[in-house]
């Protein structure tokens, strides 16, 4: 058959040829590790959430996975290396993590929930491209100090309800482990039990929001807040700090100021309220005024739980307080003068239902003591009166 017009004579050689290099450029993708959900194949998203049953994260997950997912597992120990295939010993996986990288387009790991007690140093070895971390709602106990090196990409850092268990020692390494995150830009630490924020965490130079809510915040130093300031053209970081139980004493007067100034960067700063001192419990913190935030005497850094409030604000709600209680009684005595013939009927009713029964009461007791009315002795049971003469 002569080619139509148009068509070039020298396609048809050469069509096989293509058929073939099409063929071994579109290879089928690695199927998914076992135990685990692929979701668009396994460069958009793989979930593993098999329960206690994956003790360690899987070693056959495809090297062109984006999203990496386990939730609900038993993992308690992330050890070195820990997603480059290695054994639970990591010695294999310190190898290959030497040798080459495991998973070099991985940009999203989500590790929720997963009762993970322990992340050793270089426990994401072999993720150069991550960008996103979620390690929240895992009991940490020990956190290593290099546990997140080799994350020159990380962006995001999620820990959650993640702290909580692990004292002064977990903060103090987690310090250690954020001082290589110079590319932070999230960092969420609510729901932790924080009596302070970890100062690495405010110095990373390009930290966009910093989530310190549901805390044990009493509040912040002029240290800290200085941290949070930025040199150049770098924005400074948004905090959110509600549902802390802020100590509204002298001490707090730096954060009061800060924040009138930046209330932009406290997008939650109208959600703050006092904690103590008792008379200021519950009272909106920017509703405050800063010469009234007073220390107790003997309390010079304001940690006392007394603190004074202000005199002409307590002179005014003790007054306040009299003047409610003086138009309770005044209402009270009107209701008495306006019901005072119902009351005085009411009084002589009582009256004398008092008295007839009290007379009652006397009436019978009277009858009682009268001895013409006593009873006559009983017979002795069993003695029978006889006649004289009935002879037995």
């Amino acid at each position: 058959m002569a080619p139509r017009a148009g068509q070039p004579e020298h396609w048809g050689p050469l069509l096989p040829g293509l058929l073939l290099v099409a063929a071994a450029l579109s290879r089928p993708a690695a199927p998914c590790p076992f135990q685990c959900y692929c979701f668009g194949g396994p460069k958009l998203m793989l979930r593993c959430a098999s329960g206690a049953e994956l003790r360690q994260p899987p070693r056959d997950v495809p090297p062109d996975a984006r999203n990496l997912t386990i939730v609900g597992a038993n993992l308690t120990v992330l050890r070195a290396a820990a997603f480059a295939g290695g054994d639970a010993d990591g010695e294999e996986a310190e190898a290959e993590a030497a040798g080459g990288v495991r998973l070099p387009l991985l940009t999203a790991l989500r590790l929720t929930h997963n009762n993970i007690e322990m992340v050793e140093d270089g426990a994401f070895d072999g993720l150069p491209s991550l960008a996103a971390l979620d390690l929240s709602h895992n009991p940490l106990r020990a956190l290593g100090g290099d546990a997140f090196r080799g994350l020159p990409a990380l962006r995001s850092l999620q820990l959650n309800h993640a702290l909580a268990r692990g004292g002064p020692a977990l903060l103090a390494a987690l310090d250690a482990a954020l001082a290589p995150l110079d590319e932070l830009r999230l960092l969420g630490l609510s729901g932790n039990a924080l009596s302070r924020l970890p100062s690495a965490a405010l110095r990373r130079p390009r930290l966009e929001q910093l989530d310190a809510r549901l805390n044990a915040l009493a509040g912040l130093g002029p240290d800290e807040l200085r941290a949070l300031e930025r040199d150049g053209d770098l924005p400074a970081p948004r905090l959110l700090l509600a549902d802390n139980p802020l100590r509204c004493g002298c001490a707090a007067r730096p954060l009061l100021a800060w924040l009138r100034n930046a209330t932009e960067r406290v997008p939650d700063a109208r959600r703050l309220r006092c904690a103590s001192p008792r008379a200021l419990y519950d009272r909106p913190f920017l509703d405050l005024d800063e010469a009234g935030l007073r220390c107790a005497e003997g309390d010079a850094d304001g940690r006392g739980e007394e603190v004074e409030l202000a005199g002409p604000e307590l002179e005014a709600s003790y007054v306040f307080f009299g003047l409610v209680l003086a138009l309770i009684g005044l209402i009270f005595l009107m209701v008495l003068y306006l019901n005072r013939r119902g009351i005085q009927r009411w009084m002589r009713n009582l009256r004398e239902a008092c008295r007839d029964q009290m007379e009652g009461y006397h009436y019978r007791y009277e009858q009682d003591a009268d001895p013409r009315r006593a009873p006559a002795p009983a017979a002795p049971a069993g003695s029978g009166a006889t006649s004289p003469g009935s002879g037995l």
